[in-house]
């Protein structure tokens, strides 16, 4: 008799611990589908800007005698438009995200040479897109900035957002969705670091982006949190891992 009841204690605990498995999967799943249709989304946002942006440019370029270098950079920012549709179109996993902000970044420096030749100014560097939104572009200066509870770091920004900041004013801040309510992409948490990779990465690989910022988004937490640490992510208050990427690098690992 005892050697049933053991039995079936056996058998009801392997049946609960299955249901166990069952709904962590199921919320696993679920949990990866949101992050999916949050990172697809900002990203289709932002492929949307573009093209309005590249448009708006197209209708300066009619009244507008284009030089063959001119005419070059405008086909690479309409190049790189396409292939971030194209890419946007084949999304299957948030992975997938990171090669249409990779191309973004591409076109939008693309289109700052042509605004630049325009105006018969240097052409911008290849330097990091601006910190708060990735959508103004390439960076033209540094300013030393903290998030609320944060470290002061000085954060490559666009020239739009220089200028809001010397004036006092909060600066345009890219906003995603995060737990029901819009966040700064920085706080956005781990389910926007494809999104983050293809603007940032190549500049953080270069030193060019502090990737304290990157690790943030990276392990999760909120990078206005006071005190945070990035548990698992090697941030030790000057850098990650020392000031750089480890291991498999910005590419490998973000």
């Amino acid at each position: 008799m005892t050697g049933w009841v053991v039995l079936l204690v056996l058998v009801a605990l392997a049946a609960a611990a299955g249901v166990v498995v069952v709904r962590r999967r199921r919320a696993e799943r679920l949990a990866a589908a949101d992050a999916l249709r949050r990172v697809t989304a900002v990203a289709e946002e932002d492929v949307t800007r573009f093209g309005e942006e590249l448009q708006e440019l197209h209708v300066e370029t009619l009244v507008t005698d284009l030089d063959a270098p001119m005419r070059q950079d405008y086909q690479r920012a309409l190049d790189a438009y396409e292939a971030a549709k194209d890419l946007l179109r084949d999304v299957q996993q948030p992975a997938d995200v990171k090669g249409v902000t990779r191309s973004l970044e591409d076109g939008r420096h693309a289109m700052a040479c042509v605004l630049a030749r325009q105006a018969d100014e240097p052409l911008p560097q290849r330097l990091s897109p601006c910190f708060f939104n990735p959508a103004h572009g390439p960076s033209t200066t540094e300013v030393a900035w903290a998030p609320p509870g944060g470290i002061e770091r000085d954060v490559p920004v666009c020239r739009a957002d220089a200028e809001r900041l010397a004036a006092g004013a909060d600066p345009d801040t890219r906003m995603v969705r995060r737990d029901g309510a819009m966040v700064p992409w920085y706080d956005g948490g781990a389910a926007y670091r494809p999104y983050v990779s293809g603007y940032y990465g190549n500049a953080a690989a270069q030193g060019l982006f502090p990737a304290v910022f990157l690790g943030a988004v990276l392990a999760g937490p909120a990078l206005g949190t006071a005190g945070h640490d990035l548990e698992g992510g090697g941030y030790d208050g000057s850098g990650f891992d020392g000031g750089g990427f480890d291991g498999g690098g910005f590419d490998g690992g973000f």
